[in-house]
């Protein structure tokens, strides 16, 4: 089985590779319903169940961890949107698609929001390089978006002159201001307004 790298550069056998992932997953769980600033390392190693040394070894300072966290969380996060837009391909896809997204935000009340979107809102002013790393994640899910609209323009859904790319964004933005609103909030209907007015844009450039 091939080994993978620690924090540390060193290579991990199989048994270090399930304690680091143990670690990135009390840590992403904490972070998320926590906060990172509220986070610490000796709470994270409590969770994880692991020594100073095991943690120390895998992440030798709170920044590393929290640029793991950001590559677990983003992985979740873009392997669900694939799943869920992949099919996207006519209007009615894309409102099953928002459905999901609700549906999954209201069994929370709205709370904690996106697990992308909160560690964004944190670390954007914080930590450059997880910035940059943000920036590609939420570039990725809007290509997945960009993707299912561009499908819905070659199967004679949407007209020809309808901006993939721009409508994309539009779609990203009010996802994420929606999650923002149902978090402070507690409800999901700010969430369900902005994804609504959004797709009711992009019905605009529906063929009759």
């Amino acid at each position: 089985m091939a080994e993978q790298a620690s924090g540390s550069g060193a290579r991990l056998t199989q048994r270090g590779q399930v304690t680091r992932e143990r670690i990135l997953r009390a840590a992403a769980d904490m972070m998320y319903v926590r906060g990172v600033a509220s986070t610490t390392l000796d709470e994270i190693r409590a969770a994880s169940q692991t020594s100073k040394s095991q943690l120390y070894r895998h992440f030798p300072a709170k920044e590393a961890l929290v640029r793991g966290v950001v590559a677990l969380q983003a992985a979740a996060v873009l392997e669900d949107q694939r799943q869920l837009l992949r099919s996207v391909g006519s209007l009615q896809g894309l409102d099953r698609w928002r459905d999901a997204l609700i549906e999954d935000s209201a069994l929370r009340n709205g709370a904690y929001g996106c697990r992308l979107g909160t560690l964004a809102s944190e670390l954007a002013d914080q930590d450059e390089d997880a910035r940059q790393k943000i920036v590609q994640h939420f570039n990725t899910w809007e290509g997945l978006l960009k993707a299912g609209l561009e499908r819905m323009k070659s199967a004679g859904v949407l007209r020809g002159e309808a901006d993939s790319e721009e409508l994309a964004t539009g779609l990203m933005a009010a996802l994420q201001g929606g999650y923002l609103l149902a978090q402070t909030t507690r409800s999901v209907k700010p969430m369900k307004i902005a994804l609504d007015m959004a797709i009711d844009h992009i019905k605009t450039f529906a063929v009759p």
